[in-house]
């Protein structure tokens, strides 16, 4: 069976309680004694799923970046598709909001998109399969437990699912900083999927010529571009202020 690790006390914590199934190991660096160990290792006692109390050199040695004193080992995630997204579409009960990554490399601005995209309520997220971040163990570090709950659609051709989001009656709205209309502006509520582009060189020629409106964020200080994880979140956010309304 292929696997993979998981790290970081919530995504962990989100494997167990959302997908407990996927689990195999669990390594828990000695010394920890806190309530939250003893809710972890009693769950996976229940699960019969072996855990192990190590030294932190072998959680080191195991996963690159700040695992917490807790690494796992589970399962590989399904990836959602082009055709599970249509149907994704078609089975909800509210309009769709969609966040659209187009071309964002860092895994951690991934993983910071994943979690904005599940606090917000996003339906999904989709990425191009190529020249984009994956799931990678950081990702989902940064994702703290998102990366179990909001899913990741990683479609062939991105335009190609663009137009087909249009055909399903999704209004695509991409951001640009050379955009007329401000995000404020925007109509929202909708059914929704925002298109945000790579860092440094935002979204490519042909996701922008897809797009039905571009928008931008007033910029009132003296940089003139956000982190796309922070601008994620201000037009996620605005979508949901305006959705509430």
């Amino acid at each position: 069976m292929s696997q993979e690790y998981v790290f970081g006390w919530h995504a962990v914590e989100a494997i167990l309680k959302r997908e407990p199934e996927r689990l195999q190991q669990v390594w828990i660096q000695s010394g920890r004694q806190d309530r939250r160990v003893r809710v972890i290792t009693d769950a996976l006692d229940g699960l019969g799923v072996r855990w192990q109390v190590v030294h932190r050199r072998e959680l080191d040695d195991r996963v690159a970046g700040v695992h917490q004193g807790v690494v796992a080992a589970v399962s590989e995630s399904r990836e959602w598709s082009e055709g599970d997204l249509a149907a994704l579409i078609e089975g909800l009960d509210r309009p769709p909001f969609l966040l659209v990554l187009d071309g964002v490399t860092d895994p951690h601005n991934l993983g910071a998109c994943l979690r904005t995209a599940d606090a917000a309520g996003v339906h999904a997220v989709i990425v191009p399969k190529d020249k984009s971040a994956s799931l990678t163990p950081v990702a989902r570090k940064v994702a703290c437990g998102a990366a179990e709950t909001v899913p990741l659609v990683r479609v062939t051709n991105l335009a190609r699912c663009l137009r087909g989001l249009q055909e399903l009656g999704v209004w695509l709205v991409g951001t640009a900083g050379e955009a007329t209309t401000s995000l404020y502006q925007a109509d929202l509520k909708g059914p929704l999927a925002l298109v945000m582009g790579a860092e440094g060189k935002g979204m490519r020629r042909l996701t922008r010529e897809h797009c039905d409106l571009l928008v931008t964020i007033p910029m009132h200080g003296h940089v003139d571009s956000l982190n796309v994880s922070v601008a994620t979140g201000v037009c996620l956010y605005e979508a949901v202020r305006q959705r509430l309304g």
